[in-house]
């Protein structure tokens, strides 16, 4: 039963719905709303936009993998549903405070913030917040309403409607892609804060407590688990650098050559390392910054931060990208889409076709770009601001080729040459490029993969398959693995915790939502959700007019790696049509 808040009007009411069995109070129910209450056609600035912040049945339950949040609105970047999900105590603290899914619409006449408080909703002034970063905002909405209050804010970006503009919960939890942040911002809306500590009461807690006991015990022997767990984590990266071709290297140009800083260049830098999502034991996204930064708090690392402000800019210094994620966190900045847009502007400036453009390898200019983009400041500032779509659109069609986005949205780094299942899942799904859309192909390599998941995956039909394979059924797996996926965001279940390479197996997944709800739940429940978010993703976007663009830019099917272990892999156009058939032909969608 969401939550209808008009900031226009000043009114709320509960919109009474049938049964969470068919929408688990998440992204389907966000998706049924925008579909319901908005008009096709509808600029994501319009005060009658929609947008849709939940909890659900399951977030914010304390439990692994049960701590994301899901923001959800028409995408001021793409122009089809933006879902981006927020790891961290922000789901909790809504279920705290007696809410499990909130709709906004309407847009205040002055900047305001929401209050959810003991199932209550209200709306106050917040001009004092102006031009505040994330960070400071949540500071000042504390001190007001308790040091135990949680709060998703803007930044200066979402304010000044950055297309990718984020909304950053607790400080360093992002909700990072698709520029929900800016929908925030064209609404006058600084934050929703959220009071009370009332726990998510789940069915069976003696269930729960043992789904929770099981996962601790092995957490040590699974290697992605342990890796997330341990210092630097998951995000950090640690180590030899990858291979050639595995991430991109300025704007997918250079097959690799830049260095990976060791673990040991982290000292010093983490903020904060335990406790971020409550119930989990996981402790994925720790918090770094250089001991310079001005702003610490706001240094939530993300795996895609160092790929994308790092070696896709050409740059490999660790306190330059560390510092430059938590200016981004502040300042309410997409990582992802930060980085693709600089790197685009970057190779046109290389190329002559944007004169006093940034320059690759520059790590001294990286923080000044990054806030000029947030205040849209001079006329380069305003035009990174789009994204790299639409800033080649403005800048000319010779620029197009370097724009590396699918659906207007800058494709996250983990190159789809060498693993062309990622890149079909970059290409179809229906809200826009994500690297945690589905699994990775070199996860399922007979060789060179996790060979424990191999059982789990084969549950699903994906079966193991040579990484650079491309043919109809990569397709078709590729299909099952993002349907499954789309299954564990539907129900704000935690991919990095989740089957198949993680500890909670799908009998352990299905089984915490049966102790969760109270009812039966089956892994044919699990892919039922994840088809039914994908069909309505997809039918929201043929609605909006922008279905039939899954391609990926020309450069992934032009121009080979040069280099390394997968030299001479690129995607061949030909087989990539058949595997999205196959793709299409899966999820029954021709």
């Amino acid at each position: 039963m969401p939550f209808i808040v008009d900031l226009t009007s000043g009114t709320v009411e509960r919109e009474h719905r049938a049964g969470a069995s068919g929408h688990y109070g998440g992204s389907i129910l966000g998706l049924r709303l925008l579909t319901e209450r908005t008009p096709a056609g509808l600029d994501p600035y319009d005060p009658r936009a929609l947008v849709f912040v939940a909890a659900g049945t399951l977030g914010g339950t304390r439990a692994p993998g049960l701590a994301k949040g899901v923001f959800l609105a028409k995408s001021p970047l793409t122009g089809v549903a933006g879902e981006a999900h927020a790891l961290g105590p922000f789901a909790a603290g809504m279920r705290g405070a007696g809410v499990q899914a909130l709709a906004v619409t309407g847009r205040a006449e002055r900047l305001s913030y929401l209050l959810i408080e003991d199932g209550e909703i209200s709306c106050h002034e917040a001009g004092e917040l102006r031009g505040l970063g994330t960070a400071a905002a949540t500071d000042v909405l504390r001190e007001r309403h308790g040091q135990g209050a949680h709060v998703a804010a803007i930044g200066p970006a979402g304010e000044n409607l950055v297309r990718y503009a984020s909304v950053v919960t607790d400080y360093a939890y992002a909700a990072g892609r698709y520029g929900v942040g800016a929908v925030f911002g064209a609404k006058n809306l600084k934050a929703i804060v959220c009071v009370g500590d009332a726990p998510a009461e789940v069915a069976d807690p003696a269930a729960v407590a043992a789904i929770d006991r099981y996962y601790r015990d092995v957490l040590p022997a699974n290697p992605l688990a342990a890796l997330q767990a341990g210092e630097p984590g998951f995000a950090g990266w640690a180590g030899e650098p990858p291979a050639p071709g595995y991430a991109s290297v300025r704007n997918f140009t250079l097959p690799g050559g830049l260095r990976t800083p060791h673990v040991r260049d982290y000292d010093g830098r983490a903020v904060a390392l335990r406790g971020a999502c409550p119930g989990c034991p996981n402790d994925c996204l720790k918090v770094y910054a250089s001991p310079s930064a001005a702003e610490r708090r706001s240094g939530g690392l993300g795996q895609e931060a160092f790929l994308s402000l790092g070696w896709n800019l050409g740059i490999d210094d660790l306190d330059t990208v560390l510092d430059a994620n938590a200016l981004c966190n502040d300042l309410g900045l997409d990582q992802v889409s930060l980085g693709g847009t600089l790197a685009f502007a970057m190779e046109c400036a290389e190329r002559g076709l944007l004169p006093g453009g940034p320059a690759f390898g520059d790590p001294a200019a990286l923080p000044g770009l990054i806030r000029d983009v947030a205040r849209r400041a001079a006329e380069l500032g305003d035009l990174l601001a789009e994204g790299a779509a639409r800033a080649a659109a403005r800048l000319g069609p010779e620029t197009a080729p370097y724009a590396m986005t699918v659906k207007g949205a800058e494709l996250p780094c983990f190159d789809p040459r060498i693993q062309p299942g990622i890149g079909l899942g970059y290409a179809i799904a229906p809200n826009g490029p994500r690297y945690d859309a589905l699994e990775h192909d070199l996860d399922f390599d007979p060789v060179a993969g996790l060979a424990y998941s191999f059982p789990e995956a084969a549950r699903i039909g994906a079966a193991p398959a040579p990484a650079g394979e491309l043919d109809a059924e990569r397709g078709r797996r590729s299909a099952r693995l993002l349907r499954l996926w789309s299954g564990l965001d539907a129900l704000n279940l935690c991919v990095f915790a989740s089957s198949p390479t993680r500890p909670l197996t799908i009998d352990h997944l299905t089984a915490l939502v049966t102790a969760v709800l109270g009812r039966d739940f089956t892994l044919e429940d699990l892919l039922a959700a994840g088809q039914r978010r994908l069909d309505e993703m997809r039918a929201y976007a043929e609605r909006e007019g922008m279905g039939g663009r899954d391609e990926l830019p020309a450069r992934m099917h032009d121009e080979p790696v040069a280099e390394g272990p997968y030299k001479g892999a690129v995607v061949d156009r030909e087989a990539f049509t058949r595997a999205r058939d196959a793709f299409y032909d899966e999820l029954r969608w021709r």
